[in-house]
């Protein structure tokens, strides 16, 4: 017996009670079950690997709900396919019919201009938008569109649901359950497909389709031979690009150009994006060098800039500068210390009155509630400081900032001792 469909798509989930993973969000209690039960739907954008049940879920919708679906992938569309979608869901709106949904593919792909045409519609209900990403939102999503749509994280899938995928296939799919086949070993299907469902299935497919007898006997040196070893072992959106990437941040934390330079070569040779590996070098910058040499962050920032407008293959030459600049940098993290501190203090403490010389006043009434009453402007005095308290009353002893010991903040420690006197005697 035989299909045109593909496994992966033979085996996709028709309802949430069939789908596989993501307990937080479709499970009895979670989030999405609760949004799909009450039937009213708002915009929302799921973010997560590829593989996990983005576009199975926003189908789910559709056909539980009856809405019609339309859909758009943002590698082959512009904005005037948006404009005709959008004229083809108004169309549609009629006897009362529910809105359509529009679920758009790789979302973070679209430009600024083919976002903005999706605001009036999202904005007055004309569509629904579902739209799926595989980049964190908040970087690739416009704030207009970001604000009008719920994010929900989706998770790759662990060994024991991966397991599960393949015993259902097995046991349903039309096509396999009139095969002998015995999966011996399990461990190169699950490294291969690095916690991608359509891939560990296209894999398995793959290996099932090349067997010339039966039974099928599958173990990790069948699987390895069927796909002749020609696979990079390493995937930009599975279990090694998060391996991968958590290897080259410590190794620059740790002060290891030669180890960060390695794994920089791993993630470009896999095809990673550079603009994920530019951001993740501005982080670094700010969380682990910080104020022991301020101009990582800048050399970061500049990276990033450059490898936008460069590309590949000479953006490679940019992201080695900087990897080995950041990593050959003294550390301090001490600024995302501070902030820690500082927001920890926030939620225990609350919203504290703000003290009376620092408040804002810009009517005759707040001057006469002694609002800016006896602020005393710095750059009025000598060496343009004059000590006064800034913090709230009921925590003005609070120390957040503590210096580290590296020789551009043993500077910034010694000019606010001499400001600050014990305030600031560390």
């Amino acid at each position: 017996m035989q299909s045109t469909q593909p496994l992966a798509e033979r085996m996709r989930p028709k309802s949430l009670d069939d789908f596989l993973g993501q307990e937080e969000l479709v499970g009895p209690k979670g989030v999405l079950r609760k949004v799909l039960e009450s039937g009213r739907v708002p915009s929302f954008i799921l973010w997560g690997p590829p593989g996990v049940g983005k576009t199975t879920l926003a189908r789910i919708f559709a056909n539980t709900l009856d809405r019609p679906f339309l859909t758009l992938s943002a590698i082959n569309s512009g904005v005037k396919d948006i404009r005709e979608a959008i004229e083809k869901a108004k169309k549609q709106a009629f006897f009362n019919r529910p809105n359509p949904i529009l679920f758009i593919d790789e979302i973070h792909r679209f430009s600024k201009s083919q976002q903005d045409s999706l605001l009036g519609a999202v904005e007055k209900g004309i569509v629904t938008l579902i739209g799926a990403t595989t980049e964190n939102p908040s970087f690739e999503v416009i704030p207009a569109l970001l604000s009008r749509c719920q994010v929900y994280v989706l998770k790759h899938l662990g060994k024991d649901q991966l397991s599960a995928l393949l015993s259902n296939a097995l046991r349903n799919d039309e096509v396999l359950k009139s095969k002998k086949i015995n999966i011996k070993e399990s461990d190169a299907l699950m490294r291969y497909s690095g916690g991608d469902a359509r891939k560990l299935l296209n894999v398995l497919e793959i290996v099932i389709n090349a067997a010339t007898e039966e039974p099928i006997e599958i173990d990790n040196k069948t699987v390895e031979a069927r796909l002749q070893q020609n696979i990079l072992l390493y995937d930009k959106s599975g279990e090694q690009h998060y391996d991968i990437i958590s290897a080259y941040i410590k190794s620059i934390r740790g002060s290891d150009p030669n180890a960060a330079v390695y794994y920089l070569a791993r993630m470009l040779e896999g095809g990673e994006d550079i603009k994920f590996i530019a951001r993740r070098l501005l982080i670094s910058a700010a969380e682990d060098i910080g104020l022991a040499n301020p101009n990582a962050l800048l050399i970061a920032t500049n990276c990033f800039d450059a490898v936008k407008v460069i590309g590949m293959p000479e953006a490679r030459i940019i992201l080695s500068q900087a990897t080995i600049y950041l990593a050959a940098s003294p550390k301090s993290n001490s600024a995302y210390q501070a902030i820690n501190q500082a927001q920890a203090l926030v939620r225990q403490t609350g919203n504290l009155s703000i003290p009376l010389h620092l408040r804002n006043a810009p009517t005759r009434l707040m001057k006469q509630l002694n609002y800016g009453k006896d602020y005393k402007y710095s750059h009025a005095y000598k060496g343009n400081f004059e000590a006064q308290e800034y913090l709230p009353e009921d925590i003005k002893n609070s120390k957040l900032y503590q210096p580290q010991e590296n020789a551009q903040e043993k500077k910034l420690q010694s000019w606010l001792r001499e400001k600050w006197k014990e305030k600031y005697g560390y």
